[in-house]
């Protein structure tokens, strides 16, 4: 017990020792009385074969992603954000777990707008992994989304594939001290198949979080490099070129309410969507205040949460009944006080947001979902 406690400081003391200079600065940036646009987007682990006791068939899977089918319809159909759009998730699907069938029924879930598909991967988990295979998994299952189930994008509808990514077990970039990865140049893999943005952090107390926390940017080190992302320059307003991938974080601040036995005990706020942790206005403004911006455009701040779909105990939270209750009520405490409006953005939605407002937009977000990355489902025929 004492050791692993002494490992988990070791790791979080890099960002812990920034922690109360980047809320300092995160508070200097703010502006106070415009109006802003909360942009949320929620990434989700989506792995129906998870159970704790061990990998699902496929057909205990497709019953599953059956009943998930419904509390997306459900959610989707009674919660809508400014322009109306509906709530969905973003889905991860790990790309060592495919299968035609869990595909297919994700590309009709997200022709209904109710969630985008994108890559997730656990890899290195037994043995290091190489960066050979892992060049080719990526290209080979992009290849296989984009052509066999019109999933994924294309940069202003053309040339290869794009797509977002989230690292099983939180390794980027070999961060974890060699598990669960292995591989030094994965970011540099991840830019060349067409990678445009990571949306793994925060991963906090995990070897792997870096000390950069609440900002979207770029990588700091040589692609090539070992956790090139450990520092970076923050995406901002009027930049001349941005280098994908791009770190797309979400919220991590500390919640100071929780006390036990009346002794105040502050816990991460990470932005998980999850049953032991409540939702409420409090927690929404703990992700509002984290400040997520492109620098230089403080009305739009990006919340970026964060669930595993299929972890039973936790589907009310995400996309159920505490979900829906949870989210229509911030959208109608923005309305009420007007002081926010209220986005759902896909990870691809998300990223438009971002470039749109490197090149000075102005207005709503709503009105740049297909700013540059443009989906195949929408802007492609289906082949014969």
């Amino acid at each position: 017990m004492t050791e692993d406690l002494i490992n988990k400081l070791t790791w979080n003391l890099p960002w812990l020792v920034r922690y109360p200079f980047e809320r300092a600065g995160s508070f200097a940036r703010r502006t106070a009385f415009e109006k802003k646009h909360v942009i949320i987007m929620i990434a989700n682990h989506f792995e129906p074969a998870w159970s704790a006791a061990g990998p699902l068939g496929i057909d205990d899977q497709l019953r599953r992603l059956d009943e998930w089918y419904l509390l997306a319809r459900k959610a989707g159909e009674t919660v809508r954000d400014a322009d109306g759009t509906k709530f969905r998730h973003t889905n991860f699907y790990p790309a060592e777990q495919y299968d035609r069938r869990i595909l297919d029924k994700m590309a009709e879930i997200q022709s209904e707008g109710l969630g985008e598909t994108e890559v997730h991967l656990h890899h290195g988990v037994d043995a290091p992994d190489t960066s050979e295979n892992l060049r080719r998994v990526f290209a080979e299952f992009r290849d296989c989304l984009a052509d066999e189930h019109r999933l994924l994008s294309r940069l202003d509808g053309e040339g290869m594939p794009r797509w977002a990514f989230v690292h099983g077990n939180l390794a980027l970039a070999n961060s974890c001290g060699g598990r669960f990865c292995g591989v030094n140049d994965e970011m540099a893999i991840l830019e060349e198949t067409g990678c445009y943005a990571d949306f793994t952090l925060p991963s906090a107390p995990d070897q792997s979080q870096v000390a950069v926390i609440n900002r979207i940017y770029e990588c700091g080190f040589p692609h090539v490099e070992k956790i090139p992302h450990r520092r970076g320059r923050p995406v901002e307003i009027r930049q001349p070129g941005i280098r994908f991938p791009v770190i797309f974080q979400g919220p991590l601040v500390f919640n100071w309410t929780r006390t036990i036995k009346g002794i105040p005990v502050p816990r991460i706020e990470d932005g998980a969507l999850v049953a032991n942790q409540p939702s409420d206005l409090a927690r929404f403004n703990r992700w509002k205040n984290a400040n997520v911006t492109v620098r230089g455009k403080s009305d739009w701040i990006f919340v970026k949460l964060y669930c595993h779909g299929f972890f039973d105990h936790d589907q009310s939270a995400c996309i159920g009944d505490d979900a829906r209750r949870f989210f229509s009520s911030i959208i109608d405490h923005g309305a009420t006080t007007g002081d926010y409006k209220v986005w759902f953005a896909s990870a691809r939605e998300s990223m438009n947001m971002v470039l749109a407002a490197v090149d000075g937009a102005n207005g709503e977000p709503g009105d740049y979902r297909d700013y540059r990355f443009r989906s195949i489902m929408r802007e492609e025929s289906p082949k014969n």
